[in-house]
């Protein structure tokens, strides 16, 4: 896919995230999540889930994953399906649709795989002119990649915020969402769809928490906050010092407050086959995320913890 000339509108969307004007509708967004691979997709989830004051959340998109918690990319989907499921039904969303992704990475060939969450993803995109549809990838592209091979019209339509690869000063790109599909990270870099990049080394790698800061703030909210102790406590041991970066909360953090963030324009970098950046300046602009405020992520998502929990009063969920 070649990259399309991209007007200067673009420029404060991609850094200044969305317009959120009196009178607009809130921004329309879904979120595409590998929710099983470990603990930080769960909490970017209810973070997302418990803000409809700041975007209208359409779908939810189950990611494939491959690790040790999984057999395969598609067995790593399907358990990300059921615990986006787990979620849902512990915050009491019985509305907002959940799709299966794809069940095995991109080829080399760049042949489009069609799935549910694709062919969702096709259908909101190109449904209305209400402004742009937000992406917030937080796992292996594959399901993104496809659509836009799918649908390549859907370009003009969508704005991507992806977590993946580290920053483009780094020495390495290579990170767990990028790595697990190559092809497919790479496609979000040369398709010239508007992308929000949001680096793991350096930048999201700020968000790191504590168990006793989650006993203090997340355990006490009712069944999700006990849910989501549960799931840290489970990844995370409890000895002197040790930290856990819950590195999703800074891309779903950007979609729902983008000054909790430093984000500049870059033109979009080549992923080399070593996994590597190169740079190549006639090539189209991306947002690039260099800072996110550790504090104001984490504060506003204690805060709706326990003013959901406070709402549904003690024994129920969330």
């Amino acid at each position: 896919m070649s990259a399309p000339e991209r007007g200067g509108d673009l420029v404060p969307l991609l850094t200044q995230g969305p317009s959120r004007q009196a009178g607009e509708g809130l921004p329309r967004m879904v979120l595409d999540t590998d929710a099983f691979n470990e603990v930080d997709d769960q909490f970017a989830l209810v973070h997302v889930l418990l803000s409809p004051d700041r975007v209208n959340l359409e779908a939810v998109y189950a990611a494939p994953f491959h690790n040790e918690k999984s057999l395969g990319p598609g067995d790593g989907m399907r358990k990300s399906y059921d615990e986006i499921h787990r979620i849902m039904a512990l915050v009491g969303d019985g509305t907002t649709p959940v799709h299966e992704g794809a069940t095995e990475w991109l080829s080399s060939t760049g042949d489009a795989r069609p799935n549910p969450a694709t062919e969702d993803l096709v259908r909101r995109a190109l449904s209305t002119n209400e402004g742009p549809l937000y992406v917030v990838a937080i796992g292996a592209p594959t399901n993104l990649s496809n659509a836009l091979l799918l649908a390549p019209e859907i370009l003009d339509r969508v704005i991507v915020i992806w977590l993946g690869g580290n920053a483009l000063h780094w020495p390495s790109a290579s990170e767990f969402n990028l790595r697990q599909d190559l092809y497919a990270s790479r496609l979000l870099f040369d398709s010239g769809v508007a992308l929000v990049h949001v680096p793991c080394a350096n930048v999201a790698d700020h968000l790191i928490t504590t168990r006793d800061e989650i006993d203090h703030f997340v355990r006490p909210a009712g069944s999700i906050g006990e849910f989501l102790a549960r799931r840290y406590a489970e990844n995370v041991n409890g000895a002197a010092g040790v930290s856990r970066v819950i590195w999703d909360l800074a891309a779903v953090g950007w979609a729902l407050d983008a000054s909790w963030s430093t984000t500049v324009l870059a033109h979009s970098p080549v992923l080399t086959d070593a996994m590597t950046w190169s740079s190549d300046p006639r090539r189209h602009l991306i947002g690039e995320v260099v800072e996110v405020r550790r504090d104001a992520i984490f504060a506003d998502l204690f805060t709706r913890l326990a003013a959901a929990a406070e709402l549904r009063g003690p024994g129920r969920s969330a």
